[in-house]
């Protein structure tokens, strides 16, 4: 019988293990492979996560990023990094675009404050200027937010396009605010950034955690899983896949410890 394995990979944010960790031990039990793996790295993903990898010695691999959409990390060096594992390897898609995620979002906000007319639901995105990838994931939640959540109106914002994080109390429209970072880990962004650009201690507006462990991520990163497993029992599309083209344009290259190049 082949040995299968998840591997579940995100940047060493302030509390990404934990977070990971957490969905890894859900996903031991419910989903029937071998091995749950968590890897993690600070700024350089090839060198970092290749001797993660290479410890890992299932047969087939699904390996997911723990992210709200792709960037540069998980377009370059992550596929990259993956040619270290042995076995037959499945990258998943980023968890953003999950319909599971839009309930954790829903249910970051109703946390603090019931969905009503008077009050804004507001998505902070990462952003790209160059990726056009964080403002779909974020674009596709609003939409379905303003067809059943309540809320008066629901406004996206990006820390690194506009519309700006600091416009936020200029674009809406009602007294109340609820502020939900499309993140999946706490991060400098999340507890430093975002709040000092949303003023927080003017008040007005409150601020959910992150998506993090909510169990409904789990269930994310499970259905993506299933997905990847159907595709490869019985459709050659996965072939054709995005994440399946990065896992074969994107090798790594011999490199010194350092990570420069021998």
């Amino acid at each position: 019988m082949t040995t299968e394995s998840i591997l579940l990979i995100s940047r060493a944010t302030r509390n990404a293990h934990e977070v990971l960790e957490t969905h890894a031990d859900r996903l031991a039990r419910r989903t029937g492979v071998d091995d749950v793996t968590v890897a993690t790295y600070d700024s350089e993903p090839i060198r970092e996560l290749t001797p993660q990898f290479e410890r890992v010695t299932a047969e087939t691999v699904y390996a997911v990023p723990i992210c709200a959409a792709h960037g540069h990390d998980t377009t370059t060096g992550i596929p990259a990094a993956l040619s270290a594992l042995p076995g037959e390897v499945h990258y998943c898609e980023p968890l953003g675009r999950s319909p599971a995620v839009t309930e954790v979002i829903e249910d970051r906000g109703t946390q603090l404050v019931p969905a009503a007319d008077d009050v804004s639901l507001v998505l902070v995105g990462f952003g790209s200027s160059s990726k056009p990838y964080h403002r779909q994931t974020t674009d596709y939640h609003a939409t379905r937010l303003r067809e059943h959540s309540g809320y008066g109106e629901v406004l996206t914002c990006y820390l690194l396009q506009n519309p700006t994080v600091e416009c936020v109390r200029y674009n809406t429209t009602t007294d109340r605010a609820i502020a939900v970072p499309l993140f999946l880990t706490r991060t400098e962004a999340t507890e430093d950034e975002i709040p000092a650009k949303l003023e927080l201690d003017r008040g007005g507006i409150e601020y959910a955690d992150p998506l993090g462990a909510h169990p409904r991520i789990t269930d994310a990163v499970h259905a993506e899983v299933e997905k990847q497993r159907a595709l490869a029992d019985g459709d050659r599309s996965a072939e054709r896949s995005f994440e399946a083209q990065l896992t074969r344009t994107q090798q790594r290259v011999a490199t010194d410890g350092d990570g420069g190049e021998r």
